[in-house]
């Protein structure tokens, strides 16, 4: 090859640069300054990206291992819903609330294992938040207005309730060991719980609170193998009842749906899946899937050996006269109850950052990427400063705390566990289910849950209809091809005529 001809193969190649980088930023509504470039614009905003994303919290570390998955899913999972378990079962009753808890850890465990697979369904593409599953499906900014209020919902909802638990536990804690001192209110002990968040809040990424995680998952595990334990010690009361304490049709029925509430509460923590797989590596040859099925085989037996035991038993024990926690309705021994409410206090704190960690990604997303701040260490210090501080005062303002299990669980935890099915369906118009590996079961549950998620899912399926009708939204990956197959064409006939 002569001279003449490398540098003809350099033009054309610098040609080839230039066109993609116009295509792909002017699709955007973008444009490179005058005087510069494409290329060189391309490449300096592709170095800022990265930059950008080896800052935020859920791109930045992706050296997680399988076990890292297993406690981090423990961690958010099991948490101060299973210590409501037993109230729920007295609202349910034995028949319903045995179907419930079963048919949700199997129904659970099978949307998990979707979202598992969908983290890297496109080739090329990891999708490393909730919400840009949800956008993938249902378009860039449909999938944000559906996807993102619900998610923080839950995010923040649980941050808030974690907050309020905290803070009781330490209470129950104080009062046990200490049942003689001067009694101190409730908003001390969630400013003490808050304050540990002041601190940790500060670390970078979900790897980064691994261990915290780690500590909270064995305490999780502790603190429900003490409130079965314990039940069965007490024993079984002479004047115990299992009928529905409401005596009117209608507290009935309302405390039935309350409690499914409660259940949808204990199984939630698919929110945070995509972005506990995100700090897997992966290859094309070893994906994240499979270190991440592995870590969420082993969560889920966890989940089974502290919610079932700690439901039924309590229940058994306790009939319809059990509180809304079970550690409180437990009075003695007082050194083995002290010990569970402290077990509970370390376990919410991991949760409680687990949780908090995808908020703080979307916050400073929006800070560095739509207001462009600067990254740095100021900016998210002051920024998770106020957030804990304002999880920490609705904690105060509203220390309600199976209220709060029962409006979150039925608001928005149902739909963001289960509406899956219904991004699967969306997605499926694109695709062969064969080419995900996805079967649909989506009537069955969206039949079970049909109560708790409502209107939800009406509007999930009129999104669907309108894809079925041929309004398809042609994502960016799609755009991105079609560009370049553009530019191929356009540098095959710029060759042909130099050839002429």
């Amino acid at each position: 090859m002569n001279i003449k001809q490398l540098n003809k193969d350099e033009q054309d190649l610098r040609v080839e640069k230039n066109v993609v980088g116009v295509f792909c930023y002017a699709s955007s509504g973008m444009v490179a300054p005058f005087g510069i470039a494409p290329s060189t614009w391309v490449d300096e905003k592709f170095a800022r990206q990265k930059e950008i994303d080896d800052w935020l919290p859920i791109t930045s570390s992706r050296n997680a291992k399988w076990w890292y998955s297993a406690f981090h899913n423990v961690t958010a999972m099991v948490g101060a819903g299973v210590l409501s378990l037993p109230y729920a079962m007295s609202e349910l009753g034995w028949g319903p609330g045995v179907a419930i808890l079963i048919l949700s850890w199997i129904i659970t465990l099978y949307t998990l294992w979707q979202m598992v697979q969908m983290h890297e369904m496109v080739p090329g593409k990891r999708f490393d938040r909730y919400h840009e599953l949800g956008q993938y499906a249902f378009g860039e900014k449909l999938g944000l207005y559906i996807v993102v209020p619900q998610q923080l919902v839950v995010e923040v909802g649980v941050n808030v309730v974690y907050m309020v638990n905290g803070g009781k536990s330490l209470k129950k804690f104080h009062d046990t060991v200490c049942p003689s001192y001067k009694q101190i209110k409730l908003t001390y002990f969630i400013m003490i719980f808050a304050s540990v968040h002041f601190v940790l809040s500060h670390l970078p990424n979900l790897n980064s609170i691994s261990g915290v995680s780690l500590a909270a998952a064995v305490m999780s595990l502790s603190y429900s193998t003490i409130a079965w334990g314990a039940s069965i010690d007490k024993g079984v009361k002479d004047d115990v009842a299992y009928g529905y304490k409401s005596k009117s049709t209608a507290g009935t029925v309302f405390n039935f749906f309350s409690a499914l509430g409660d259940v949808a509460f204990a199984y939630a923590g698919h929110n945070v899946v995509l972005e506990i797989q995100a700090t897997i590596p992966s290859t094309p040859e070893k994906p994240s899937k499979g270190p991440m099925w592995r870590g969420v085989i082993v969560a889920y037996i966890v989940v089974a050996l502290c919610y079932f035991p700690v439901a039924l038993v309590g229940y058994y024990i306790f009939g319809n006269s059990v509180d809304d926690n079970i550690l409180i309705t437990l009075e003695k021994p007082a050194w083995l109850i002290a010990m569970a409410n402290m077990f509970v206090v370390i376990h919410v704190i991991g949760s409680y950052q687990i949780y908090a960690m995808p908020v703080f990604d979307m916050i400073e997303t929006v800070l560095v990427k739509k207001l462009h701040f600067r990254p740095s260490f100021m900016l998210r210090f002051i920024t998770r400063n106020i957030y804990v501080a304002f999880t920490m005062f609705i904690g105060i303002t509203f220390p309600f705390f199976s209220g709060l299990l029962a409006f979150f669980g039925g608001f928005a935890f149902a739909p963001t566990t289960y509406f899956i099915f219904e991004l699967y369906l969306t997605r499926s118009i694109f695709s062969s289910p064969a080419s995900c590996g996805l079967p649909s079961t989506n009537q069955g549950n969206t039949a079970y849950l049909g109560v708790p998620t409502g209107k939800r899912v009406v509007n999930f399926e009129a999104t669907t209809t309108n894809f079925i009708e041929g309004r398809e939204r042609k994502n960016d990956g799609n755009k991105l091809i079609m560009g370049l197959t553009k530019v191929k064409q356009t540098i095959q006939r710029t060759e042909e005529v130099d050839l002429l």
